[in-house]
Parts: C-alpha cells; sequence; structure tokens
C-alpha cells in the first residue's frame, strides 16, 4: 500500500528528473495545486487544476528551464497513515539557456487521500529563489549532490554548503 511518503517521492523525481508520467504515482486526477510565489524571480500559475495540468507546470513546463534539478524535503517525513503534511524544502538547479544557477526554499502543505495516499491538494511557498552565476554551478551542484535525497534532516544542510552568502542565508533560514 502506498503512503503519503511515497506520493512525495513520487512527485520529486518527477519533477526533477522531468518524468511527467510518474506524477500519475503522486497525484489523484483531480488533485489542485496553488501557488504562492513570494518572490520575483521564478514565476508559476497561482492556481492549477487537475493532475494532468499540474504535470505539465511541475515536470513538463519547469523542465524546459531548469536542469540539474535537486529538490529536498527538509525535516521529518510523514508517518505511515498520515494524510496531511508539512515541510521546508529547498531546491538546486540551474537555468538551461543561461547556465545560472538557481538556490531557492519555501514550505509544502499536502493533503492526500486517506485510501490511496496520493495527494488531492499542494500548496507551494516559494520564499526566496536567488539566481547566482553561472560559475558557482559546480560548487552548489556538488553540495547538492552529497546530501541525502530527496529526505534532509536540517543539521545536514551546513555540511560542507559553499560560502556563498546567498546559500548560507538560506541554510539559516531553513535551519532557524
Amino acid at each position: 500500500m502506498s503512503t503519503l511518503k511515497d506520493s512525495i517521492e513520487s512527485y520529486i523525481l518527477a519533477k526533477d528528473g522531468n518524468r511527467p508520467h510518474r506524477m500519475t504515482d503522486a497525484f489523484a486526477p483531480n488533485a489542485s495545486l496553488a501557488m504562492t510565489v513570494k518572490t520575483s524571480a521564478i514565476a508559476f500559475p497561482r492556481e492549477t487544476q487537475g493532475r494532468d495540468a499540474i504535470a505539465t507546470v511541475l515536470a513538463s513546463d519547469f523542465a524546459r528551464k531548469y536542469e540539474n534539478v535537486y529538490t529536498f524535503c527538509v525535516g521529518a517525513m510523514p508517518a505511515d497513515g498520515q494524510c496531511e503534511f508539512s515541510c521546508d524544502w529547498l531546491v538546486c538547479m540551474t537555468e538551461k539557456t543561461t547556465g545560472a544557477t538557481r538556490v531557492g526554499y519555501g514550505r509544502y502543505d499536502w493533503t492526500a487521500e486517506a485510501r490511496t495516499a496520493r495527494v488531492t491538494r499542494l500548496h507551494i511557498a516559494i520564499e526566496e529563489m536567488e539566481t547566482l552565476p553561472a560559475t558557482s554551478a559546480d560548487c552548489v551542484l556538488r553540495w547538492a549532490s552529497s546530501l541525502p535525497y530527496p529526505w534532509c534532516e536540517r543539521v545536514a544542510l551546513d555540511r560542507d554548503a559553499p560560502g556563498n552568502a546567498a546559500v548560507q542565508r538560506i541554510i539559516r533560514q531553513l535551519t532557524r
């Protein structure tokens, strides 16, 4: 039997790896997505209805712009049988056209069906999204690839983290 943890992991694999077909493992057909974007550095629709539309927004369209994507759920995992769950997230990635490095964080709020554990509602808050020079990519992506994926305890974020001021500020926000 699937759990909410399984559904979240399917979402992360679908989004990070440009595998929109994996969204069927994550979301119920009639799922909804709400986005609160608190930065002008990235844009998404405020509301998206239906699994196919969510797959387009969060996997297919996202993959047209970004690559080398690492998304981490920061903190504890949901317990078996849990249908509502919230966690912080961290993302590290590069822009396809410019090579610029992106590092951001925010919050996920998940609601799932009790029977299937598929997500019926996801709210994503994007608190900050920093754009760093392409020369930062190697350092940031090496750090990201060394972190536990996709579930990362807060204490691990500081381990071998880049000294970049924006990255350090984001780590401080996630470890507060």
